[in-house]
């Protein structure tokens, strides 16, 4: 008998937790993840034809942002990308981190 309610009690953990795997992120959260990984690509390619960490930042200041976080978003992926002894391709830093983002985010909506 003891088995038989452990039994069901791990059914039950068991499709609560794939339900909360199963939720999706929003195009919202999607985007964000892209436009964090166009940063980091764009980062790593100043980073890699010889652009000071300085003149990135410059360029950083001078484009229009549609959300207010993103200026300070993209200022630390720079500084983050140069601070890195990397030497991937841009194309490669853009999946890596999009696929991190990706998963941060999953892993952040499953703990709620």
């Amino acid at each position: 008998m003891r088995f038989g309610y452990a039994g069901a009690v791990a059914l039950v953990l068991m499709s609560v937790m794939t339900s909360a795997q199963a939720r999706e992120l929003n195009r919202k959260q999607i985007e964000m993840c892209r436009w964090g990984s166009e940063v980091a690509r764009s980062a790593q390619h100043s980073k890699l034809s010889g652009t000071t960490l300085w003149r990135a930042r410059e360029n950083l200041k001078t484009r229009k942002y549609p959300e207010r976080w993103m200026p300070r978003m993209a200022l630390g992926i720079t500084e983050q990308t140069y601070a890195s002894r990397s030497r991937l391709q841009p194309a490669s830093v853009k999946k890596t981190y999009y696929d991190g983002c990706i998963r941060h985010e999953r892993n952040r909506i499953a703990r709620r």
